[in-house]
């Protein structure tokens, strides 16, 4: 293993997780194993689920087994005797690895290695390999290493084959500080100091983006996040809302029908008519059974739905269970904090769903993110929220006043000047521009119900 160095440079990447394809890397043939509890009602779901996501890392999925359990077994996750059911298919079908539904702890690899003969690996594993592959920022990079070395640390335990071995004493630098000091004590320090140093590098990241909300926060310029689950269409939407407001292919994000195809943030200014200016933010998508961690590292990128206005929750209405990815996606942003702000729900793919499902609710569009005529109504709708406070006011200024109509004109969509005893200005707007000249009112509409 690599020794530390004070910069904090220590290649964690060098300890093997046993069973675990982290970066790179594809399996051929794999089984797949879950253990349905008597009150998961969602179990078969998560298996579809877990099927989706061994594809999306390559891997061929030759075989499910399904085991009933009222509680899981603590030392092997299934039964000793399915354990060996499932030795025998991997010797009889060559399988390269055995996937399982939930995250096994470093006894249930070990225990569950000891009886199958090939790699062990859980539904963390699969994501963290998705999101490693998707990575294409240092941002995102950073993160995704920093949730791999968290699920590495508590795994130390044989993960290794190594790690009961003693080191020789005294040449061992920093990172070798006794005589005989376990390996494991070693792998462990350098995690920690590893994911120390890469926090460091991320929150320079992200103090980048803090000052760009600030500025856009003093700009009076609101932000709408687009949140839902993975490959609902949140790329989609946004891109045809780039497409619809601005002529500029580069400002487009990337959009692919796989699981997190995206994994950055991406933010994009669109100009709406009448000087309505709003900030779209894309945000990366959720999956049932999210690592705490992963999540915890992704928190810095999150927290622009934190502090936005608004929320489009993107559905994928032709999913048969987008009621519950509707609900995890719903927890999942409570646990980062999101709380108090206003939702729209847009249910998204209808072209796909006999239209005789629908229901009309308030606060609920229907969608299909491809078509134009759905943009405006995506777009009607975020402006009614975010611009109801905006009311179109008759103005009747006194001449030595010209410098309003300038500010009007900067900081809402004036529709009509006259000059005769007055200057008559016809100004949509929100209220706080407007105080000032409040004396001058001659007529004030709403302009959203």
């Amino acid at each position: 293993m690599d020794k530390a160095t004070d910069s904090g440079s220590v290649n964690a990447g060098s300890i093997p997780v046993r069973g675990a394809k982290i970066y790179g890397g594809t399996m051929e043939k794999a089984i797949l194993v879950g253990v349905k509890l008597i009150e998961d009602e969602n179990f078969e779901y998560s298996m579809e689920e877990l099927k989706n996501l061994a594809e999306a890392c390559n891997i061929e999925v030759v075989d499910v087994v399904v085991q009933n359990l009222e509680s899981i077994n603590k030392a092997t996750y299934i039964g000793e005797g399915k354990a060996h059911e499932i030795k025998n298919i991997v010797n009889r079908e060559s399988i390269d690895a055995v996937i399982f539904n939930d995250e096994l702890t470093h006894s249930n690899i070990r225990n569950l290695e000891e009886i199958i003969p090939c790699k062990v690996i859980d539904r963390t594993i699969l994501i963290l390999d998705i999101f490693a592959r998707r990575a294409k920022t240092k941002e995102a990079k950073l993160q995704v290493e920093i949730a791999e070395l968290n699920y590495m640390l508590p795994r130390l335990i044989g993960l290794r084959e190594s790690l009961g071995r003693q080191y020789g004493g005294g040449s061992g630098g920093a990172s070798n500080k006794g005589l005989g000091e376990k390996k494991l004590e070693l792998d462990r320090r350098a995690i920690e100091k590893k994911i120390t140093f890469l926090n460091k590098e991320l929150q320079e990241l992200v103090s980048v983006r803090k000052t760009q909300r600030r500025r856009r926060k003093k700009n009076m310029i609101p932000t709408v996040a687009i949140v839902g689950y993975t490959n609902a269409g949140k790329s989609t939407l946004l891109n045809s809302i780039v497409d619809k407001y601005k002529e500029d292919d580069e400002k487009k994000v990337l959009e692919k029908d796989m699981l997190f195809a995206t994994l950055e943030t991406s933010a994009r200014g669109i100009k709406f008519p009448g000087n309505k200016e709003v900030i779209f933010v894309d945000t990366v998508g959720f999956v049932s059974k999210l690592p705490t961690f992963l999540v915890k590292a992704f928190r810095s990128t999150l927290e622009e739905v934190c502090e936005a206005d608004l929320l489009l929750h993107v559905v994928d209405y032709s999913n048969p269970n987008y009621r519950d990815q509707i609900e995890i996606t719903r927890n999942v942003l409570m646990d980062i904090g999101v709380k108090g702000i206003p939702e729209i729900l847009v249910y998204n793919k209808c072209d796909k769903v006999n239209i005789k499902r629908r229901i009309k609710e308030p606060g609920i569009l229907y969608i299909s993110a491809n078509n134009t005529k759905c943009i405006d109504e995506v777009v009607n709708k975020v402006c009614s929220e975010i611009f109801k406070s905006y009311r179109k006011y008759t103005l009747a200024l006194p001449y030595d006043m010209t410098k309003v109509e300038a500010f009007l004109r900067e900081h809402g969509n004036v529709i009509k000047v006259d000059y005769d005893e007055n200057i008559n200005i016809v100004v949509e707007c929100d209220r706080q521009y407007i105080l000032p000249y409040e004396n001058y009112i001659v007529r004030e509409e709403k302009i959203y119900n």
